[in-house]
């Protein structure tokens, strides 16, 4: 457009009025007249609606009603592949692909130990413990482009999720929280907030013991020696060498873990944050120091 063009231009917008409500209009021939049913020349017989029955006198029966006939929501009997689906627990997939997406834009630090605080701040997973989330599964995903060397505790993970960690001289651990500790995991600051001791995490139930105490999902109750013998199990098996993280500089970062009972790296249970003084209040009487001890 040239100048003499833009000119013009500019003096038209400047001649017309501001877009406002009071001006706004369809455009021209987009809206047509609705025909008036039964009104005069558009037809006063059936005004669309046909010949009698339910559907001229508007008195449709209820969704699934057979006109007599036994239902079919009735017909056929009741299995139980769906028993119990309001028990069962969820996880929130994440993938390797957006963990290391999360740690080059700087919104995860691998310097440090990495749990579902971490994650959630980081908005990478978004986890609902009122609708039966029960924490974080580690997916395969990006395994070929994962280069991070990370200290990740999930509560789900997949053996080519766990190969690619450990490829790269990291360390993963799978963990149960039960949902009031998930929730107070997730939303640390409004806990503290209320001024109420940091609770002991409770341990898993019955029938995801067996995960935890195993050793090839890196579950937080397993042997620490027979872990180390799953990890060189892994290596072989995927065919990689393992480094040794003993030798490592983080090798202090690499080898936190969490106690059983702990929630949070670094406050025990028992503990109060004070958000307004910016405390650590920790407990005296010999009986809390009992109760809260693991």
């Amino acid at each position: 457009m040239n100048g003499n063009g833009g000119a013009k231009a500019l003096e038209l917008l400047r001649s017309l009025p501001r877009v406002s409500l009071a001006n706004l209009r369809p455009s021209p021939g987009s809206k047509k007249r609705e025909k008036r049913r039964g009104r005069g020349r558009y037809g006063g017989r059936k005004c669309g609606r046909g010949h009698k029955g339910e559907r001229q006198r508007g008195n449709r029966p209820r969704l699934g009603f057979e006109g007599g006939q036994t239902p079919f929501y009735l017909a056929i009997p009741k299995y139980g592949f769906n028993e119990g689906h309001s028990l069962r627990r969820q996880y929130q997939p994440l993938s390797l692909r957006r963990l290391q997406y999360l740690i080059d834009l700087g919104r995860v630090d691998p310097t440090q130990p990495i749990d579902l605080t971490q994650l959630t701040n980081a908005r990478g997973v978004t986890v609902q413990p009122l609708k039966r989330d029960y924490g974080v599964q580690l997916v395969e995903e990006g395994a070929d482009i994962f280069s991070a060397k990370v200290n990740i505790e999930v509560q789900r993970a997949s053996e080519l999720a766990i190969a690619a960690i450990e490829k790269n001289g990291g360390v993963i651990t799978t963990s149960f929280y039960d949902p009031r500790s998930l929730e107070i995991l997730c939303k640390p600051v409004v806990f503290f907030l209320r001024g109420q001791p940091i609770p002991k995490r409770m341990l898993p139930p019955e029938d995801l013991v067996r995960y935890y105490t195993d050793a090839r999902n890196r579950g937080y109750l397993a042997d620490p020696s027979k872990v180390a013998e799953a990890r060189l199990e892994l290596a072989k098996k995927y065919g990689y060498v393992l480094p040794d993280i003993t030798k490592d500089e983080l090798f202090k970062m690499l080898s936190a873990r969490k106690d059983p009972r702990q929630i949070f790296f670094g406050l025990a249970p028992g503990w109060i944050v004070n958000m307004a003084d910016k405390k650590v209040l920790k407990p005296t009487d010999e009986r809390l120091l009992k109760y809260y001890s693991s």
